[in-house]
């Protein structure tokens, strides 16, 4: 039993280590082998694999042998190659590859395999046979049903395989879907999806893994291309920064010195366009406006300041860090372009800081002198309201005559409340900026608004008692007897459904969002409707929608018509769905809303279906 079973390793090895041969053979013109026995014997291959894996050349050599001597000259060339590269071989000798030992043959083999792709894995300074076991065990780890403990029976079911795809290229793969019993399948999909999207030639074949004891060596050369595909990347970029560090540093350091005077030239700049427009603004006066002045200099102070002073460190910095890294590699130290310079800055920013005072400065002294104006302006306006409240109360006490032309001469007096009320507002209006401007006190006046309006109050109510009517003028609405919130939600959806942002609405995008508002008509009906809009406005546009809608839900809230609304939207279900909903385009919030309050029961795919229905009835009376 042990000879059959190293028998068939001998088989799996030499399929293997031909296949792993003929990759590289094949990547450089050359027609892949069929037999290491036949194949190898003269020694053209042989010498062809070690230029090929050497990177470089053997001389010159018998590229036709026939002799056994010369055979045996091409062999000895190869064998004392792969012994100056350091890798030791044992008990063979030329006779043995010409004759055909098949045994030390794979023993060679399997020594090349070791130093030219087995040997520089390393993990955590472990042999490379087991970097490689501890790289495939930490990839594969998450992966409940793979326990790689060796580079053999661990992956005979294909599933290691597969993880290993999966960790790196979930896009290729999807491991959840496997069916985790299917030996022969997962195995297959490993194979196929590394072949062709991983270019990981099939070295093994199904069988080897899944029908025998794997073979660990065949096993270990495989696996070896999965680590060198994921891991050729970072190679890739340890072999480049051997080369490239130089470069590398001098672009970050140049890179530096670039971002260092691009920011350093829009720090300044930022810092001059600042002054010059503290410099052109001008006061218009009003308080407000000087208020404001003041607002934007403090959310200066916390924002624009305080980036540029964190920007000028940052700026520092980088110039000392440009400075220290020179000096590291000994290289000439940086000296920044004319104006550029960290001194530049420094007196950039004393002059910002100059600047700072003076518009300080300038905005305190133009607060105080608007809030002393606003004290006699408000004070002015007091007393003069004051004196024609006082004047009207005198000539309604000195009416006198026939009841006609008192009345007559009542009615003059009320003709002149309307001005007198305007005048207070432009009272309250001034005594508004003085509250605005922080003004509490005030030596010109005694009265204030409230004062005055209660005077005023008195005086309106005296009038009243003379005329004995009221005349009460009814303000009538403009346009709609629609609540704002129902205006809102009309405005929101005809923006939603304007797609193309003419302000008009197509037949379709109307008959859309006018479902989302539950509204639906029949294919004739808004022919009709659209035509008549088009006809009346020229297109739908947004008054001509509102309209449709004030005539349309004045009469849209009944049990009944609700009923049939819903019936729409439900394809006349007696229950609706969250697509049915969505499909009527109905507000997210709208449909949100519904799914709270509507009772509901889940069908065999336990999506919710909606009884509006009953939800009417326990709404309405």
């Amino acid at each position: 039993m042990a000879s059959l079973t190293e028998a068939h390793s001998r088989d799996v090895q030499e399929r293997t280590f031909c296949k792993w041969l003929n990759t590289k053979l094949e990547a450089n013109d050359y027609p892949p082998m069929a037999s290491l026995v036949q194949d190898l014997s003269d020694g053209v291959r042989l010498i062809q694999l070690m230029e090929i894996m050497g990177d470089t050349s053997l001389g010159r050599y018998n590229k036709a042998p026939r002799m056994r001597i010369q055979k045996a000259e091409n062999v000895n060339k190869a064998l004392e190659f792969i012994t100056s590269r350091g890798v030791k071989l044992t008990n063979i000798g030329p006779e043995d590859i010409i004759d055909g030992n098949l045994k030390l043959i794979l023993g060679m083999i399997w020594t090349l395999i070791l130093r030219f792709t087995i040997a520089d894995i390393s993990e955590e300074g472990l042999s490379a046979k087991e970097g490689l076991l501890l790289w495939c065990q930490r990839k594969t780890e998450p992966y409940n049903e793979v326990n790689v403990t060796d580079f053999s029976l661990s992956w005979s079911d294909g599933l290691a395989l597969c993880a290993l795809i999966h960790a790196h290229r979930p896009d290729l793969l999807d491991y959840d879907k496997l069916d985790k019993l299917d030996r022969h399948g997962n195995t297959a999909r490993a194979f196929r999806v590394a072949a062709e999207h991983l270019g990981i030639p099939q070295l093994l074949e199904v069988e080897d893994l899944c029908d025998t004891k794997p073979d660990e060596r065949s096993v270990m050369t495989y696996v070896a291309s999965f680590f060198h595909a994921f891991s050729s990347m970072d190679q890739a970029e340890t072999v480049s920064r051997r080369v490239e560090k130089f470069a590398e540093i001098m672009q970050s350091v140049w890179m530096s010195k670039n971002d260092y005077e691009r920011r350093v030239r829009a720090l300044l700049a930022g810092l001059l366009e600042t002054q010059s427009e503290w410099e052109a603004s001008h006061f218009t006066g009003t308080y407000p406006d000087a208020k404001a002045y003041s607002s934007n200099f403090a959310k200066y102070k916390q924002t624009t300041k305080r980036t540029w002073v964190t920007e000028r460190q940052d700026v520092t910095t980088l110039f000392g860090n440009v400075q220290t890294k020179l000096r590291t590699y000994g290289l000439r130290e940086y000296v920044p372009s004319k104006g550029l310079a960290l001194s530049d800055l420094d007196d950039a920013w004393h002059d910002l800081l100059v600047s700072e005072a003076k518009r300080s400065r300038a905005i305190n002294a133009q607060i105080r002198q608007i809030k002393e104006l606003l004290r006699m302006q408000f004070a002015d306006l007091a007393n003069d309201f004051e004196q024609r409240l006082h004047s009207i109360s005198s000539e309604l006490t000195a009416i006198e005559g026939p009841l006609e032309e008192q009345q007559e001469q009542v009615h003059q007096i009320q003709t002149r409340i309307p001005a007198l009320s305007d005048t207070l507002a432009t009272v309250a209006a001034a005594e508004g900026e003085c509250n605005a401007a922080n003004v509490e006190e005030n030596d010109y006046t005694v009265f204030t608004c409230q004062d005055l309006a209660f005077e005023l109050e008195l005086v309106m109510q005296s009038i009243v008692k003379k005329i004995a009517f009221i005349d009460n003028q009814i303000v009538s609405r403009n346009m709609t007897n629609l609540t704002p919130a129902q205006l809102e939600q009309f405005e929101s959806t005809f923006r939603y459904f304007d797609r193309d942002e003419t302000n008009t609405l197509s037949q379709s995008e109307m008959a859309a969002a006018l479902a989302s508002l539950g509204i639906m008509y029949s294919d004739d009906d808004m022919d009709y409707i659209y035509d008549q809009l088009v006809q009346n406005y020229g297109a739908v546009s947004f008054e001509a929608f509102i309209n449709l809608l004030v005539d349309i839900t004045e009469d849209q809230t009944s049990a009944e018509q609700l009923r049939e609304a819903f019936q729409g939207i439900a394809a006349n279900k007696p229950f609706v769905t969250e697509l049915d909903l969505r499909i009527a385009h109905l507000p997210a919030g709208a449909i949100g809303y519904l799914r709270e309050v509507m009772p509901s029961t889940s069908n065999v795919q336990g999506e919710p279906e909606y009884d509006y229905g009953a939800w009417l009835d326990s709404t309405f009376k």
